[in-house]
């Protein structure tokens, strides 16, 4: 089963292969349609059944609400009667002044797990080039979920060309990120004016990629750095509290940095710090174990599979520190 539900996208077909192309420069009525998005988050009362002798007695419970889909009824979540909804199409109008008169580009935006998680992702037109033409651009991601998994998420992210890598921009000063609770309205404005489409989020990231492409690493440090990144909590009693080393998943991410990975041979990589990085990226967004590509992208971008590479960014920059 996919979870990607619909989605739309210009230039290149993404890496898992779904969704509709569209051409480029398209208006937001149209990404909506052909992502899947237009159609709204509703609201009703969550009833139980009460049964009284032989009738059948439905009761209003009053402190939660069942959201549903406007086009299908499909349900999609309960939540507290407190909760603040953030419509599809609010995501997709986030854009709208970004792409009219900021310079950003629409590149792909779709709908998750029936309904329950959308996003749209967008070129800034930052880009950075390290040595041997390993170029990164910067895209800003916007998404959010009804079902209580994500909250509402402005995220600068970064994009490797040679291997289509994804890697959130997530400095040590919090830069990069906003994230704004369901239990709060959506301010649209308010949240562009906290990234400030941060220009100087995207530099220190730049200065940071460009430090760690020159950072050397020998045999000893890149085992020492897959030791610390690549573990599980024990699964015993006993070693409660402790971790193990997914030794499977080292030695996958091992062969991509010695050579395997999608640019593995470029000048930047090739026994660096930024090689370390990219071959956990590489790892996550493409060879994880994963049920479908589809899991595979929601855990890269949202779940374990981002924590997993935001972790190797902090292991990388300790190296350098």
């Amino acid at each position: 089963m996919h979870l990607i539900q619909s989605m739309a996208y210009i230039n290149e077909v993404p890496w898992h292969g779904l969704g509709h192309q569209l051409a480029p420069n398209q208006p937001l009525e149209v990404w909506a349609e052909r992502a899947g998005m237009n159609w709204r988050i509703e609201a009703a009362d969550v009833r139980f059944d009460a049964r009284g002798g032989d009738l059948d007695v439905y009761r209003v419970y009053p402190d939660q609400k069942v959201l549903y889909r406007s086009d299908t009824k499909t349900p999609l979540a309960i939540v507290s009667k407190r909760y603040q909804v953030v419509q599809p199409v609010e995501i997709l109008e986030f854009y709208r002044d970004l792409t009219n008169i900021g310079g950003l580009e629409l590149e792909t935006a779709g709908v998750l797990k029936e309904g329950r998680k959308f996003w749209a992702l967008a070129r800034t037109g930052q880009t950075a080039s390290l040595k041997g033409r390993d170029q990164v651009n910067g895209y800003l991601l916007l998404a959010t979920a009804c079902d209580g998994t994500l909250a509402t998420t402005a995220q600068f992210t970064s994009v490797r060309v040679v291997c289509n890598n994804t890697l959130a921009i997530a400095l040590a000063n919090g830069a990069g990120a906003v994230k704004v609770p369901h239990r709060r309205q959506f301010d649209a404005q308010a949240v562009k004016r906290q990234l400030g489409i941060a220009i100087a989020s995207w530099d220190d990231f730049m200065m940071q990629m460009k430090t760690l492409s020159e950072c050397r690493v020998n045999a000893r440090t890149t085992e020492a750095f897959l030791q610390r990144v690549l573990t599980y909590p024990a699964s015993t009693v006993a070693d409660r509290g402790a971790t193990a080393v997914n030794e499977r998943a080292a030695k996958s991410v091992r062969e991509l940095f010695g050579g395997r990975g999608r640019g593995s041979s470029l000048t930047s990589a090739t026994g660096t710090a930024w090689g370390l990085v990219n071959s956990v990226t590489e790892f996550v967004d493409h060879h994880r174990r994963a049920r479908s590509d589809d899991h595979r992208l929601d855990a890269a971008w949202f779940g374990q599979g981002a924590a997993l590479k935001q972790k190797a960014w902090e292991e990388a920059l300790r190296l350098v520190a």
